[in-house]
């Protein structure tokens, strides 16, 4: 994308110095080429000059067109790291459940991925859709997760420490079931989230 904007403005400014070519000049080479060719008017120079400023704002808006386009694909430092903070904030004092049944921890299938979303979530009108990673530590277990985010075009990267901070359980009834055959156990979790800049 990068290189198509940069062609697209040396043809700008081609058909830019196209246009400030003297109609003398132009005159001299034409004739060396076909002496016998008739004069060519002033008013066909004015008219090709105007041609060339024209075609020449066009493509200069091609390359500026370009250049957006590739800086919505991908993630700038700015766009992750306000992101990052975003998410942490958010899924700082997090709380789901789970039943055994139906559980709030189906929206997500790790912590990771949790995070991912958010950050993704919390991208900006800038930031493209996708090209978030977070690569977990191999010293993870089910209460402490501690990964890497990074994303795509981003030199920036965040370590992010992910704790299950609370556990309360009790048993409940659901409506409409009678005796202890229905009764499930509850379990409500709550998370405490910190980033910090650099890798983990």
């Amino acid at each position: 994308m990068n290189a198509m904007s940069m062609i697209s403005f040396a043809l700008a400014a081609v058909l830019l110095l196209a246009a400030c070519v003297k109609a003398d000049r132009v005159r001299a080479w034409r004739h060396a080429f076909n002496p016998s060719g008739d004069e060519l008017p002033d008013a066909a120079f004015t008219v090709g000059r105007v041609v060339f400023v024209v075609l020449a704002g066009v493509v200069a808006f091609s390359g500026f067109q370009l250049r957006a386009v590739a800086a919505d694909s991908v993630w700038s430092d700015d766009e992750l790291t306000g992101a990052v903070r975003q998410a942490t904030d958010d899924l700082d004092g997090y709380m789901y459940r789970d039943d055994g049944l139906s559980t709030d921890s189906a929206y997500f299938d790790t912590y990771e991925s949790l995070f991912e979303d958010k950050v993704v979530q919390y991208g900006g009108g800038g930031a493209p859709e996708s090209g978030v990673d977070a690569d977990p530590a191999a010293t993870n277990t089910d209460t402490d997760a501690y990964f890497t985010v990074r994303a795509d075009g981003a030199d920036a990267a965040f370590c992010t420490h992910i704790q299950r901070t609370r556990r309360v359980q009790d048993d409940y009834t659901p409506p409409g079931v009678t005796g202890g055959e229905g009764t499930l156990t509850q379990r409500a979790y709550g998370l405490a989230v910190t980033s910090r800049e650099g890798a983990c």
